[in-house]
């Protein structure tokens, strides 16, 4: 017998709130507070001198470098300012564009405008990731880069990514900001192109409040990076030749948020872990009962998340709506929108002269709600349960009950 629909007035499956969905702000305690102090103490919070410098930012790149298998990275204060100091490192800017995937957070294609180039959108499959065989066909003479970037934790399909890339002459900047430690075929996704970018931001798998991660195994682009961030300066060698000169910005991470990182990336496969147990366990008692969107490397999931995709629109609000109602919030990602449909990305607004980048080609940069079909479709009908180191079985039990009643209602 069917129980009722907690939103039809039925008793809900869940009543206490659902652990904190983001997984390095769930995990914070005595060793981040601790780590922050020790600098604080120091009096040396700026990374390149103090009275009492305890070199936290620079452990915090030698081992995120050693733990993701990368020849050097490089702390800087956001994860936009990640993907800015990459674009910069390539040489990207004026007169080049970049391709970007259509299911994105808006700060993807921003850093590729804050760079002085223009995004090209490219459309997604049924993992709402950047489709590789979409790369070519949005390829144009100006294309000078791609940004793969694996969402909410499912990694790209990176051989078929870099094999488009070398075949159109393309760099290859991976932007991991939300997937953390999700791995394609065995090997980090961050580590696989040109240069990888990663966010330290409240939500994201580590934290550090905000903060972001450069790396790379060219030391020539590492370089470039590192004086980008820093003024167009080189303060630590490290064996460079140096020979490059140019003007940069100021993205230097804190001794503060090195310390607070340090603490964190100890933390990080304890964390992907528990995620990734749980929702394992969610999706074998699940499958079946509800059709779930396609990962490409099951086993190189981040799995922060548990998505859904529906056949129609109607039936993803409905079932997310019931889903709420029963204690289980589930929402639709950027609100079932493409990216180019942020109004400052489809209407080309920018701070600058003339609409700059935009009006720097001859034909016009044209900009349609329908470019790519899939990633409209697509994006309206998912629908997602957020996953949390803090998860117990308990919490997974209660998803899957939920998860079982809605569908026995409306499925």
């Amino acid at each position: 017998m069917k129980s009722q629909l907690a939103i039809h007035g039925g008793t809900p499956v869940r009543t206490k709130p659902m652990p904190i969905p983001n997984p390095g702000s769930a995990v914070l305690g005595r060793e981040e507070a601790e780590a922050a102090a020790a600098v604080l103490y120091a009096k040396s919070p700026f990374r390149y001198y103090g009275p009492d410098m305890l070199g936290k930012t620079k452990r915090f790149e030698r081992e995120f470098a050693a733990k993701f298998g990368a020849g050097h990275a490089l702390g800087v204060t956001s994860g936009t300012a990640a993907l800015v100091c990459a674009l910069k490192a390539c040489g990207i800017g004026p007169g080049d564009k970049v391709i970007v995937p259509a299911c994105t957070f808006v700060a993807s294609p921003g850093a590729v405008i804050c760079a002085g180039a223009v995004p090209v959108f490219c459309d997604i499959d049924e993992s709402l990731n950047m489709d590789p065989a979409e790369i070519e066909r949005v390829a144009d003479k100006y294309a000078k880069a791609v940004m793969p970037i694996p969402i909410l934790g499912a990694p790209c399909r990176m051989d078929e990514i870099m094999a488009a890339a070398k075949r159109l002459g393309l760099l290859v900047i991976e932007d991991v900001a939300q997937s953390m430690g999700c791995q394609y075929k065995g090997q980090y996704c961050g580590a696989i192109g040109d240069m990888g970018t990663f966010s330290l931001q409240i939500n994201k798998i580590l934290t550090t409040g905000d903060g972001g991660v450069v790396i790379s195994n060219d030391a020539r682009l590492y370089e470039r990076a590192v004086r980008y961030h820093d003024q167009g300066l080189l303060r630590e060698s490290e064996g460079l030749p140096g020979d490059e000169l140019f003007a940069g910005q100021n993205y230097r991470m804190s001794e503060i948020s090195g310390a607070v990182a340090c603490a964190q990336l100890q933390k990080l496969d304890g964390i992907l872990g528990t995620m990734r147990r749980y929702k394992k366990l969610i999706t074998q008692e699940l499958r079946g009962i509800v059709p779930f969107r396609r990962i490409d490397d099951e086993q190189g999931d981040a799995a922060t998340t548990l998505m859904m995709l529906f056949p129609d629109v109607e039936t993803r609000k409905a079932f997310g709506a019931a889903l709420s109602a029963e204690g289980i919030w589930a929402g639709c990602l950027y609100d079932g929108k493409p990216v180019y449909m942020q109004p400052q990305i489809f209407h080309q607004k920018t701070v600058d002269r003339g609409g700059f980048p935009f009006n720097q080609f001859d034909e016009p940069v044209v900009y349609t709600e329908d470019m790519c079909p899939r990633a409209v479709d697509l994006m309206r009908r998912d629908l997602f349960i957020q996953l949390s180191p803090l998860f117990t079985d308990e919490d997974a039990e209660d998803v899957i009950a939920a998860v079982r009643k809605v569908a026995a209602e409306l499925l």
